[in-house]
């Protein structure tokens, strides 16, 4: 190992100590990239300085940060791709803020390669939020129960990730709420479809091929997992643009049961995307339950 490589080990290595240190869980991510070594990373990761050892003894890899797990939950603010004149991740949620007669939070923050900035705040006590894609508006992800980011130290081609520093702070109870997924309720109901819903055979068969679709996602090997995710998604995008199930509780239903494939060969966006375009291209294509009740 030349005396290079040697040092951006002991750095990392030092990176990984300091996110343990500040009560993070974490785990190697392959060197100038964002994939987890290791299969499912969020339950290995570790907190354990003894393993962090031993992880980063050899090789420069990247420090994942298990976000949800160590009770965290970071907002991602990406940079537009279409010029200086586009609006950003950080003016969409100061706009969001003002709209709302709120201000954005006050906490510990990194600065990525792309020059986004990932805010970290604490997650509000006996709630789990998990990922999100847009929901609180374009440019804005967020990283929860499932999701992982990237430490300060850590390093890609295009540039390191560099702590802005401060405490972090709760996540402020507008945020908080904004993020919350509504409950699962039953399929949504439209005039035609009330008197359908009522019978329970209707209900039940709905239900039924949820959860046919979701057991199918969720036990998806590698190499097979992109298709049954898209395949999925499109046969519930029928049903919401039938009116048969409620758009949120379909995409919810589908990021649960995708959670497993998090890993090497899959990322948080990777499963975010197919659930989406499935979603939306199986909405085109309405499927009503008519023969369900007699």
């Amino acid at each position: 190992m030349t005396t290079s490589s040697s040092a951006a080990v002991r750095r990392l290595r030092v990176a990984a100590e300091r996110a343990v240190e500040a009560g993070f869980f974490v785990f190697p991510v392959r060197p100038r990239a964002k994939t987890p070594v290791i299969p499912g990373w969020e339950q290995a990761a570790t907190r354990d300085l003894r393993q962090v050892g031993r992880w980063w003894r050899t090789t420069p890899f990247n420090v994942g940060l298990a976000v949800g797990r160590s009770g965290v939950v970071v907002i991602d603010l990406d940079q537009p791709k279409l010029g200086p004149s586009a609006v950003s991740g950080v003016e969409a949620l100061g706009g969001l803020a003002d709209e709302r007669g709120q201000v954005v939070p006050v906490t510990a923050s990194v600065t990525t390669p792309s020059t986004g900035r990932h805010l970290y705040c604490r997650m509000p006590h006996e709630t789990a939020l998990r990922n999100s894609q847009g929901l609180l508006a374009p440019l804005i992800d967020t990283r929860g129960v499932g999701g992982y980011v990237l430490a300060a130290g850590s390093v890609l081609p295009s540039g390191r990730y560099v702590a802005r520093g401060g405490e972090i702070a709760e996540l402020p109870g507008w945020l908080a709420t904004l993020l919350t997924p509504p409950p699962l309720p039953p399929a949504a109901r439209t005039p035609e479809s009330e008197l359908r819903l009522r019978g329970s055979r209707a209900t039940a068969y709905v239900n039924a091929i949820v959860a046919s679709e979701t057991e199918a996602v969720a036990a998806a090997v590698v190499g097979t997992r992109h298709t049954t995710r898209l395949r999925a998604a499109r046969t519930l995008g029928r049903l919401v643009g039938g009116g048969e199930l409620d758009a949120a509780r379909a995409r919810w239903v589908l990021l649960e049961a995708a959670e497993a494939h998090l890993g090497a060969d899959t990322s948080v966006r990777e499963i975010e995307r197919d659930i989406d375009d499935g979603l939306a291209f199986g909405a085109r294509m309405p499927r009503r339950i008519r023969q369900a009740v007699p």
